[in-house]
């Protein structure tokens, strides 16, 4: 009985300790830079580490030298999707829970992980699509979000225009408006202004928030492309894996290198193209609530410090992000704001952690959460997840199996618990006024 006791103590006091390895191990490293790329309508499918049948050679070597998630979560839409990542909080506390919704959640009303990232002394800047979100024109606005300097898509862009996300975007580049050049590929210019900020503050902590526009459609060309007919799919995977290529052998030459997290992750499930893991289709795609909507690719890669070669299943939120990236950066929680995200911190220094029981992903006023084995919607309807992402199988609510009942009964707790805090949540602040040099934004098409 007493080495039980002891060995009791031992459990108590390490879990106790944890969260201070963690914060001791980032002391000794130092403060790295941050690097979260966001890849639009990227899903397991189109990710070769995950069993696709794309090639995705760099994205491969950042999972071999770092560690891949299995099991991370996104809402099934972009908005929904970059709100959580951005504020670290449920769509229904943001009022961002589909898109063309961005314009609920404002800068004096949320608040955004670069501003906590600048308040811990780091350089910040976003380059790519911000447009599902609103409220950045002006370098006033940068400001309040907490951004030293942007570049992003989305001004100017109507449905039919002829205007394309990818040759010839206009760029809103720290408030003034860069026309576009249908002989320029603009995930390039991205690329570019990406590097010329790492270049600008290599001897500083940075944040870079880079959402790219790939592999949204509707897909065009790229500058690699070849022949009448290429694979658009194939040959826009192929680019933004080149892009993540150049930007880590950027950082390979400033020598910045094992000062730095890549952090690389999908922002809701694939629309098109071969919806295949390891030869079998999976279940769903954008814009569904289900494993092949909302399951996305997730790789942390510091190197030195985050183990390579790992396939971790925890589960993942996007909110996840907003606290971990806090603790990294040794900065502070913002006061009196409720952060759904817990923070992986720990397996991102190779640590236990305390991994999440759950996940709770919503679109509208449809929602889910889901463990390591089972999912239960709102609706009422429970699957066995042990074949996802292929299938979910249905459970009946009268089902003999005790496993079954006891996960249900279970589910049904957190999700209950959810949706209690969403009924009795404030209001969500009203918008304010678009500022008149806003110009027409088209979010809901994003």
């Amino acid at each position: 009985m007493t080495h039980r006791l002891l060995l009791l103590a031992f459990f108590v006091l390490v879990s106790a300790q944890a969260p201070l390895l963690a914060k001791d191990a980032v002391t000794s490293s130092g403060k790295p830079n941050i690097i979260y790329i966001l890849a639009d309508d990227f899903g397991l499918p189109d990710i070769g580490c995950y069993g696709s049948a794309y090639k995705t050679p760099n994205l491969d070597a950042l999972a071999a030298s770092g560690t891949r998630f299995e099991f991370c979560f996104a809402a099934p839409l972009c908005a929904p999707t970059r709100a959580m990542g951005m504020f670290g909080r449920y769509g229904f506390r943001t009022g961002v829970t589909d898109n063309g919704l961005g314009a609920a959640a404002t800068p004096q009303g949320e608040v955004c992980i670069a501003k906590v990232l600048k308040q811990a002394g780091y350089a910040t800047a976003v380059s790519g699509k911000w447009s599902d979100l609103e409220y950045l024109v002006t370098p006033e606005d940068g400001a309040r979000w907490g951004f030293d300097e942007f570049m992003i898509w989305g001004e100017r862009w109507e449905e039919g225009s002829g205007r394309s996300r990818y040759w010839g975007p206009d760029y809103n580049h720290n408030g003034k408006i860069i026309a576009g050049n249908k002989k320029t590929f603009g995930p390039d210019l991205l690329h570019e202004f990406a590097v010329g900020f790492i270049r600008q503050n290599r001897d500083q902590p940075f944040f870079l928030y880079y959402p790219s526009p790939l592999i949204h459609y509707k897909l065009q060309p790229t500058p690699d492309s070849v022949g009448k007919k290429p694979d658009l799919h194939a040959d826009n995977i192929a680019y933004l894996d080149k892009l993540v290529g150049k930007l880590v052998a950027e950082l390979e030459s400033l020598k910045l290198r094992e000062k730095t997290l890549v952090v690389f992750v999908g922002d809701n499930g694939s629309t098109k193209g071969a919806h295949t893991v390891h030869g079998r289709p999976i279940h769903g795609k954008k814009g569904e609530l289900n494993e092949g909507g909302c399951r996305v690719p997730l790789i942390l890669n510091w190197p030195g410090t985050t183990p390579a070669g790992k396939a971790s299943k925890d589960l993942v939120s996007i909110t996840d992000f907003f606290p971990t990236f806090t603790e990294l950066a040794g900065g502070t929680l913002p006061a009196g704001v409720m952060i759904d995200g817990h923070s992986i911190a720990p397996q991102a220094l190779g640590q236990p952690g305390k991994p999440r029981e759950w996940v709770y992903v919503q679109l509208r006023s449809d929602r889910y959460v889901r463990d390591a084995r089972w999912k239960l919607t709102s609706a009422g309807d429970f699957f066995d997840m042990r074949d996802a992402p292929w299938s979910e199988i249905p459970v009946p609510a009268e089902t003999p199996d005790a496993e079954a009942k006891a996960a249900r009964t279970r589910l049904k707790v957190a999700l209950d618990g959810v949706v209690a805090q969403d009924s009795n949540k404030n209001s969500t602040p009203v918008p304010e006024s678009q500022p008149e040099k806003k110009m027409k934004n088209q979010a809901n098409k994003k």
